[in-house]
């Protein structure tokens, strides 16, 4: 068996691992995830390069879940010859269908906005190439193949997939490969579980459940977003919430809180329908502007019973008393752009998570500026991206063609994030029967990825560890 990483390694974005085995004496090639890449200077040409091999060469694709930078390649991916299934669990399905169309509108808009310039004058250098159009979407989607969790299937003669519950995002899963394979001439074939981890979520936490753990893997890869690094409770977390909120609405400013439409954005709306339900904090004004973001909660709802008991319960209680919270979801550019006549009492969640694109843009142009204001960041922020440089303490940032002075407040929330934190990571891997003769840390910084593989090391004992090199082909 080979491995060959083509992202996610010594970064966090661009997840795409190619499988090549001899199963029944056959070659078979697949790939699990085709993420896009997101943030920094060289992702744009990261993203235009050509794929680690041939799309018509793989058989198959395995999906973990729906964000882009798991997701984001495979329109692209099919646009070039990939004709084969994608298994993916349903609930990432739904999520898809939002988020690849999303995608390439993004793009496409990128495109007329930058030829206009060009006939303006203010464009230099060459105009952006979109990865892929929304006829491309199409044909993914066409292509993905729904599998629930715990119900193994046959992918092709020798190779049979399990999905278990991640706890990240809705429909988000740890990936479980049995392979048949094939040993030495005559010799009977051996099965060989193949795990990949995909983005571990944290526990006892709102809307999602907590993480299933796995007991058995030969080849294990494993995701280290976090792996450096411990969130703060559920409880601080909802104590600095509070703070910031009742501090910043005395003020007469703003909340803007840059979330992700898929996951975070639920998550937060949660957590703040509870602290008003258990009298934390008073009636509230929450606007959340993104058209994604209102189709990611529809489907939320429609999944609902599959999702935290807990949450459930929050969810009857707010049908139960509408007039407890003003909540509304804006989708049309009129609505979007009346909050930037709000110059206080509000509390706006907006797209993108690490502030580089969308209505969030907006946002932050009007309410970096104002001292009464603050801006919360919910989530992880990728070196480069201009969340990470609000993050970093950055005096300014460059907006709709302007340096903008940051006079608001910034927060960082650790607690939130969907990622699984050191302790978390840990956890999951505690379970296994014996530790994965091998293991390929991916998916973190070179800082936490390092910190985490030595982690698995000292902690759990665990002795072949690899810190996946991009391009690089591991036999295994």
């Amino acid at each position: 068996m080979q491995l060959k990483f083509q992202g996610a390694a010594g970064e966090v974005t661009g997840s795409q691992v190619i499988v090549d085995v001899s199963t029944r004496r056959q070659h078979r090639r697949f790939l699990v995830d085709c993420g896009m890449f997101q943030g920094g200077r060289d992702a744009d040409a990261k993203n235009l390069s050509p794929f680690g091999t041939a799309p018509k060469s793989i058989e198959f694709v395995v999906l973990t879940h729906a964000h882009i930078d798991h997701s984001g390649l495979l329109p692209r991916l099919c646009a070039q010859g990939f004709t084969g299934p994608i298994y993916c669990t349903a609930g990432t399905l739904d999520l898809l269908e939002v988020l690849l169309a999303d995608s390439a509108h993004i793009q496409e808009f990128e495109r007329r906005r930058a030829e206009d310039r060009l006939a303006a004058g203010r464009w230099r250098g060459d105009l952006p190439e979109p990865l892929y159009n929304l006829e491309d979407v199409g044909r993914c989607i066409s292509q993905c193949r729904p599998i629930g969790f715990h119900r193994p299937t046959e992918l092709t003669p020798g190779i049979r997939l399990s999905f278990v519950d991640a706890g990240h995002i809705l429909g988000s899963a740890s990936a479980l490969l049995e392979i048949e394979e094939d040993q030495k001439e005559h010799a009977k074939p051996v099965t060989r579980r193949l795990v990949f981890s995909g983005d571990v979520g944290t526990r006892d936490r709102p809307i999602m459940n907590d993480p299933q753990r796995l007991q058995q893997a030969d080849i294990l890869v494993m995701e280290s977003t976090y792996g450096d690094r411990r969130h703060r409770s559920l409880k601080e977390t909802e104590d600095e919430l509070v703070g910031i909120i009742t501090h910043t609405m005395k003020s007469g400013g703003n909340v803007v809180m840059p979330a992700f439409a898929v996951g975070r954005t639920q998550e937060v709306v949660a957590i703040l329908i509870d602290l008003i339900k258990r009298k934390r904090l008073p009636h509230l004004s929450i606007f959340v502007d993104s058209p994604m973001a209102a189709a990611a909660s529809r489907i939320t709802e429609a999944h609902m019973a599959t999702l935290d008991p807990l949450s459930r319960e929050l969810y009857a209680w707010a049908k139960a008393n509408p007039n407890a919270v003003s909540l509304r979801y804006l989708t049309k550019v009129e609505e979007s752009k009346g909050l930037n006549q709000i110059r206080g009492g509000a509390i706006i969640l907006s797209a993108s998570g690490m502030c580089e694109a969308g209505r969030i843009v907006h946002h932050l142009f009007w309410n970096l500026p104002s001292p009464q204001s603050a801006i919360v960041i919910t989530g992880f922020q990728a070196a480069g991206t201009r969340g990470r440089a609000l993050v970093d303490g950055a005096r300014a940032v460059k907006l709709l063609g302007r340096e903008v002075p940051v006079k608001a407040a910034v927060h960082t929330l650790g607690g939130l994030s969907a990622h699984g934190d050191q302790q978390d990571l840990l956890w999951w891997c505690g379970d296994f029967e014996r530790p994965p003769a091998q293991v390929f840390v991916t998916h973190g910084e070179e800082n936490a990825a390092a910190t985490f593989a030595q982690c698995l090391k000292e902690k759990l004992g665990w002795e072949d560890v690899h810190l996946a090199e991009r391009g690089k082909v591991y036999h295994c």
